[in-house]
């Protein structure tokens, strides 16, 4: 069995989302699905189309879009028996998207679909909808991406497990015209979407 290669992380910790064509490119799922599995260490082809249940055809495709708007390189070629092999990696560690698209989102949250379909593992899914002051929900929304940030990683043969965090504000019912007044009297201040991060630790 050949030995792994050791890789470096990332060129870049964090990439901004904001080229039209990187929005084109993650309005996808398989292409949403082959950033998380590209979220812990590069893969090649083969690889990737074994773990996503893919043809090797569409998951050359798709990773080329990935290429082509800067979402994922190749960090290594290797010459093995019959030609060579390439290894893709991710271009950043966390992608951020400040202004979500709703094509993306969906791409997103149809890949996040397929993953728990997929899973072999009961998945834990809770949704409530809360009452919150606009404080509030900014406290509550830190509160959890430092929950997610700082979870401990254990050894690398354990199982990949993905975690989703959604915070977003509810739109007013169609019928309601003027104005959102609290008890207090005073407009509620507009509330901006929250950010969409896709992120991956390298051992």
């Amino acid at each position: 069995m050949r030995d792994q290669p050791s890789y470096l992380p990332p060129p870049v910790d964090v990439l901004e989302i904001g080229a039209p064509e990187q929005f084109a490119a993650l309005a996808h799922p398989l292409r949403q699905r082959l950033l998380f599995a590209l979220g812990h260490r590069p893969a090649t082809l083969s690889r990737l189309a074994a773990q996503l249940d893919a043809k090797k055809g569409s998951v050359a495709h798709h990773l080329k879009v990935l290429r082509e708007a800067g979402l994922v390189h190749i960090a290594e070629t290797r010459q093995v028996r019959g030609g060579t092999e390439q290894y893709h990696q991710r271009t950043a560690r966390r992608m951020v998207v400040a202004e979500p698209q709703a094509a993306g989102t969906a791409a997103m949250l149809a890949a996040v679909a397929q993953e728990l379909d997929l899973s072999p593992a009961e998945p834990h899914l809770t949704l409530r909808h809360l009452r919150l002051s606009p404080a509030k929900a900014q406290e509550l929304g830190e509160t959890l991406t430092r929950l997610v940030d700082e979870a401990e990683e254990h050894a690398e043969d354990q199982p990949v497990h993905g975690v989703l965090v959604a915070l977003y504000q509810q739109t007013l019912p169609a019928a309601t015209t003027g104005p959102a007044y609290p008890p207090s009297g005073d407009p509620l201040p507009p509330v901006r979407p929250q950010r969409t991060t896709t992120s991956g630790d390298h051992p």
